[in-house]
């Protein structure tokens, strides 16, 4: 499409838009009737005309809150998506108390209801069978106390996302419809994002809007073209889903660490429990002349797992209901692209071990909405606007996601220890956690996504670092102790800023 002809299209939908507003405005049955009138014809604009304020792609966790959000502004709202069948997917499950209080700000906390959620307190960490406990901490938010601690949620993903779904539907302002998306449409002198190229119904479609939202997930097929970055996968996550699974602290998420990559467990209905095994590229365990990824689950996995959960694993693996996830990186990245956001996991990842990802997504699309609120940007089609706004979000997002992403690798490098400072910085982690107090209350109040301050994840890292090096001095005999602290002890402060100093670079360059 030219630039002379998607220009004169849009101009000309605007100003149709405009003559009916005043029209009706003039009339005798006053503002509440010309509000009507208004939302109708903007209704017939987006449907008739598919043209919009704003034009999102995927009705998954970030398009459907963006969608509702937006709508509640007052913007005109076009939500695509290429199936809006219940999805059924290993991912989205977990939201920590973070995410939960960006989705009650958002207005959707009835999204957590009537899906068989289960509440979620805090961790149980097990190190090579010893258990601590890590609760979330109270007192973090306006409405916790001791009596009523932080909660997050876990549930069935798709049942998650039919409740939002559902919630953009009934938003003002908005158009739900099934369409695959399959370029967008640019502006061939300025690179302005007009709209989207679409298939709806087995026929080619266009949407046009002053901003379109991209949130296809982890496998976008936009973000080559216009994010910096290039997502790096470290693992996979291998999932089962066990049955009637009793697990040794109900209502908390399971971490199991062992000599073998880490494993997750979390409930995520009445009878559902889903259990996570992280598998490292080229794993030995589970390469094809070992036996593959069932030799990895049942000689690698099964041994390390808790008694009690052992017979539903064991049924599990037999029902052969097996999938898997890329566990990936990456960095968030300053989006410069006029007429264009890219937004949630197209954008940014990180490790899926801390349970994260939704937080940092609720979180960026209550931090978009309000510096794109009328207030701030009147009018989305000036342009210049916009991007000011956006040069904003990357560096205001990051009280909120950059702990998160920050923590979520540096943590799985800690899990997933398999070299011998990294293993001392392992045991280390877990120690300072049965210190109690501020020793777990702010590193699992950073997990929670409650606690935004950068400089308390450093701080605390390196707390982890410094006892992991009293801990390897109390572990020798008395000889020991020189070389420990010559040694020993530079080499494992080394890796504690090795380990976390390329993502807080990341953090801060891009």
């Amino acid at each position: 499409m030219s630039s002379t002809t998607t220009t004169t299209v849009t101009t000309a939908l605007d100003t149709a838009a405009a003559a009916p507003i005043r029209t009706r405005s003039m009339g005798k049955p006053g503002g509440v009737l010309s509000k009507i009138h208004t939302e109708d014809y903007r209704e017939i604009r987006r449907r008739q005309h598919q043209h919009a304020d704003i034009v999102i792609v995927g009705a998954g966790i970030v398009g459907c809150a963006a969608a509702v959000a937006f709508g509640k502004q007052g913007r005109s709202v076009i939500l695509l998506e290429r199936s809006l069948k219940e999805p059924d997917r290993i991912v989205g499950e977990l939201l920590q108390p973070g995410g939960v209080n960006a989705l009650e700000k958002l207005g959707l906390r009835d999204c957590l209801e009537d899906i068989d959620a289960v509440p979620c307190y805090g961790y149980q960490v097990s190190y090579h069978r010893e258990p601590a406990h890590i609760p979330y901490p109270a007192n973090l938010t306006d409405n916790s106390s001791p009596s009523n601690p932080p909660e997050g949620r876990s549930f069935h993903h798709g049942r998650f996302i039919s409740k939002l779904r559902a919630a953009a539907r009934a938003a003002p302002n908005v158009t739900v419809i099934e369409s695959t998306v399959n370029d967008v449409v640019k502006d061939s002198y300025t690179n302005q994002i007009l709209g989207v190229q679409c298939t709806t119904a087995g026929k080619p479609d266009c949407y046009f809007g002053a901003v379109t939202l991209i949130s296809d997930g982890y496998a976008s097929k936009f973000r080559k073209s216009y994010i910096s970055h290039t997502p790096e996968v470290r693992s996979k996550f291998w999932a089962l889903e066990l049955i009637d699974a009793v697990l040794p602290m109900p209502n908390h998420g399971h971490v199991i660490l062992s000599n073998a990559p880490p494993i997750l467990i979390y409930q995520i209905g009445t009878h559902e429990t889903r259990i996570l095994i992280d598998v490292p590229e080229n794993c030995p365990s589970a390469s094809p002349k070992n036996g593959g990824i069932k030799n990895h689950l049942l000689n690698v996995a099964m041994p390390n797992l808790p008694e009690c959960v052992r017979p539903s694993f064991q049924k599990a693996i037999e029902a052969g209901k097996l999938r898997s996830m890329p566990n990936s990186f990456l960095p968030p990245a300053v989006q410069k692209t006029p007429g264009l956001i890219i937004l949630g996991d197209a954008m940014n990842m990180r490790h899926p071990l801390t349970g994260g990802g939704m937080t940092v997504a609720f979180n960026d699309v209550l931090t978009l909405s309000q510096l794109l609120s009328p207030d701030n940007v009147p009018n989305l089609e000036m342009t210049d606007d916009v991007l000011k706004q956006m040069q904003r979000f990357h560096w205001e997002r990051k009280s909120a996601s950059s702990v998160i992403n920050i923590l979520a690798m540096a943590l799985y490098a800690l899990f997933a220890a398999d070299e011998s400072t990294l293993t001392a910085l392992q045991n280390g982690c877990f120690r300072y956690f049965q210190r109690g107090g501020k020793c777990v209350s702010e590193p699992c109040g950073l997990l929670a996504g409650l606690i935004r301050r950068p400089w308390v994840l450093v701080y605390h890292f390196f707390a982890v670092a410094f006892y992991g090096v009293w801990c390897r001095m109390l572990e020798g005999p008395v000889w020991r102790m020189p070389y420990v602290l010559l040694i020993e002890s530079v080499l494992i402060i080394w890796k504690a800023a090795m380990v976390i100093g390329p993502y807080l670079v990341a953090e801060v360059r891009s």
